[in-house]
Order: C-alpha cells, then structure tokens, then sequence
C-alpha cells in the first residue's frame, strides 16, 4: 500500500495552519491564501510566513490529543470511554480475544496528529534555511523552538507506539520507522541541538506564542521547557544522570507550585480553535446525570487510592448512579476539566518533580527520591513516605504516584509497559485481553 504519509505531507497546504491560539487576534492576508504551496515557503519564505508556520506547529501540537489520551487510557484500566463508538469498549481492551486494528482511528488519529506537528516543525526548519530576510539570532529562535517541538511529538509517539519515524524530510524517500532506543537517541540529540540554537537566540523570539506558552515565550525560558523535555527523554532512557543534569536547567523545582508550566489552550472562535477533547460534561444531580458520551473512572483508580488523596475527590466525581455499558460498571466520572476551553498541561511541575524522583533512584540517590516523592504525598494531602527506603520499594512508590498526579495523561499505559507491570492490570471480562501499545497504521507498512 502507498504510503498515506507520504500522500499528506507532500501535498500539506501550508495556508491551513496558520490561525492564532484560543485569541481574538488576525493575521494579515497571506499572498495566495487559497494555497500557497510548499515549495513557496520553503525557498524564500517571508518572514510572516515563517511567524504562521511557527503558529502552526503549536496550533497542530493539539492534533489527536482527545484520542491519545482516552485510547491509552483505556488499555492501562485508568477509565472507560461510554460513547457510541462500540471499539472503545471493545477493541482497547481486547474484547472476545479480538487484537488492536491497525487501521482504527485508535491507532491512526494520534500518529496523524503528532506528525502533522512534526512535519510543519521540519518544514519551518527547512524554510529557515533557505531564506535571508531573519538574522542569525532569530534564525537560531525558529531553529530552537521548531526542534524542541518536533522532539516532544516524536517522544508522545514512542510513549503509544514503541517506535517512531524520526528522518521525514523527504516524502518520496521517507527514513524507516525505528526501534525505540534508536528513535529515543535521535530525539535526545535533537533536543540537544535545538537548546544550543536558543542559546544563541538572543532575547527575544521573532514569533509570537499563544498564552499557553506565558512565561516560556522567549528564548532563554522556553529552553527552561526544552530541558525539561529532555529531562523526560533522558529519564525514559534510563540515564539517571543526565535526567537530573537536565532538571537543573529547566523549570523543575521542589518548592515551586506544581501547575507551573506550558499548556496547550482551546478556545470556540471557529477556524483553528478547538475545544478540549477530554472535557465531558458532569452529571448535574440524581435526576440530570451525564448518560451520553462520558468518561468513567476505571473502579481501580478509586479502590487502590490512599485515604485522604485528594487527587481522588479533585479529578473524578460519584455519579448518581453507577454507568453501565458493554459488561463494564463504573461508580465515578471524570472532573479533570472544569469547562470545555479548560487548558492541558503539555508538561507541568508535578511531573518533574516525580521525573526527579525517578531520576534520583536510578543514580542512587534514594534520600532525594524520597524528598521529592513526600513533595508530591503532602501536596495529595496525604503523610510523608514511610516505606522501605530501598529503588525497588521507591520504584513502586514513585509509579504509584505518577499513577494518582498523571491520571489520564497519557502516561499509564506506557510507565507499566517500560517497567513490565503491564501483566499486574486487572482483566474486567472474561475474554479481554492486556494491551500496552498501539500499532503504527496500516498505511505506515511499506
């Protein structure tokens, strides 16, 4: 089968992309606005044109969100989607002994998503080089903006899939889809140049961020997100070491607020806008509950909490009375989005804080595992550690953690997979099966 990727990406209508974030702000009319091709931007590009294709790839940063988070979801038992979509009940959790398509919108809307972001990312690299009309600084600006993007997609797409196809710049002779330890490389070292294109940045970037980017909107503090990422990557690797050099430099901080950080923001103003895709409406009362399209707490999440977790009675509800779909019964509902235009975290302190921890534990500096997990117990309201203070009993520890701060985040199902857990989840019908990846899409196979 010819490669669908291909088809998209050489024939990207670049003009599409190119509406302002959840603002009530224009852009100027861009020359053929009907569909200014690829190559026009790419030799030459104007200076408003490289500022709209840098918008672009934070607005496309959104794409597939909704299902990245509910498909994975689902299969690390965090929640159950009730809608009228019967895959989402059956296929996610292995149904009657049936296997993952890989030609289901489970499989297809995140990678699509993710690499529309990673292209428009390569191609605003590409047009920076090819044209005169920005300085050195603000070249490095685009540079390192547009790599740090392109490398945190490419780390969401290993997180779901396992493996991932960093080399995209040519669509007729695409570079293969690589193992993870490979890709997981590749993205480290991008990540890595693109801190050193913001060192070089100046003090200001020749582009605009929307308000989701608020404090990390110049080039000295959006490489306080480009190492955090990088503390991520690095953590994922297993390299302990170089995770916590990371931190150092990024915004991580144990005394700081935990919200702290970038966000993905919605708004409902038509063009680009978009809601949030993981709001759901909230019951009302016992007489008005939520019985549409919904997200159900997986029973677990509830039952295995500590008493007095917070975390528990901020992000998920009792419904008025238990949801019951295909064979599956949950007593809660979701409350982690207060509205529909309520921001997402693209990464927050709370997660460095919990990276630190496991950062800490695998350079054997258990005593800092421990501050920084009790960081995270008190701010759940719940007493510091008192386990064995040893990395197997941290390592628990700390998942269990990651497991209550990073609920329905996309981070579940790939923690138990990097850490063979996956065969501790519960089975919820007799039939289902465990899944802890998705396929790459159908059209991906050469």
């Amino acid at each position: 089968m010819k490669n669908i990727f291909k088809i998209k990406m050489k024939y990207t209508i670049i003009g599409a992309l190119f509406a302002l974030l959840g603002t009530s702000c224009t852009i100027d009319e861009v020359v053929d606005p009907n569909g200014p091709s690829v190559v026009g931007v790419l030799n030459g590009a104007s200076k408003k044109q490289l500022n709209e294709l840098a918008t672009g790839v934070e607005s496309t940063s959104r794409n597939g969100l909704g299902v990245e988070v509910t498909a994975s979801g689902t299969m690390a038992r965090e929640l159950y989607l009730f809608d009228a979509d019967p895959r989402n009940t059956g296929n996610l959790l292995g149904k009657d002994g049936v296997a993952l398509d890989n030609n289901s919108f489970y499989s297809t809307a995140q990678w699509n998503g993710s690499y529309r972001c990673v292209k428009n990312a390569s191609l605003l690299i590409e047009a920076v080089a090819n044209t005169n009309v920005v300085s050195e600084e603000e070249k490095s600006g685009y540079l390192g903006y547009a790599k740090t993007m392109k490398a945190y997609e490419l780390v969401q797409i290993l997180k779901s899939y396992g493996t991932a196809r960093v080399d995209i710049s040519d669509p007729d002779n695409l570079g293969p889809v690589l193992g993870f330890d490979a890709a997981l490389a590749a993205v480290r070292s991008l990540l890595d140049e693109a801190n050193t294109n913001l060192s070089n940045a100046g003090s200001t970037f020749a582009f605009t961020l929307s308000s989701g980017f608020a404090g990390f909107d110049t080039p000295s503090t959006f490489a306080l997100f480009n190492r955090a990422v990088a503390a991520v990557a690095a953590v994922y690797a297993g390299d302990g070491g170089s995770s916590l050099t990371s931190l150092s430099s990024s915004f991580f901080s144990l005394t700081a607020g935990l919200t702290t950080g970038p966000k993905y923001v919605f708004g409902l103003g038509g063009g680009n806008d978009r809601a949030n895709p993981v709001f759901r409406v909230a019951s009302v009362s016992a007489t008005e509950p939520n019985n549409g399209d919904q997200i159900i707490v997986h029973d677990s999440w509830i039952n295995d909490a500590e008493a007095g977790d917070t975390r528990v009675t901020t992000k998920t509800a009792v419904r008025p009375d238990p949801s019951v779909q295909d064979g599956l019964t949950g007593t809660h509902e979701t409350r982690l989005y207060a509205t529909n235009v309520t921001p997402i975290d693209v990464i927050r302190n709370e997660e460095l804080v919990l990276v630190y921890a496991e950062a800490s534990i695998l350079a054997n500096n258990l005593t800092d595992a421990v501050t920084a997990l009790d960081v995270i117990r008190n701010a759940a309201g719940l007493p510091n550690y008192s386990g064995a203070v040893t990395a197997d009993a941290l390592t628990t520890e700390m998942l269990n953690q990651r497991r209550y701060s990073l609920w329905a985040e996309n981070h579940r199902m790939f923690d138990l997979r990097r850490y063979s857990l996956s065969s501790t989840l519960s089975i919820d019908r007799t039939g289902d099966q465990i899944f802890n990846i998705l396929p790459i899409p159908l059209s991906e196979n050469e």
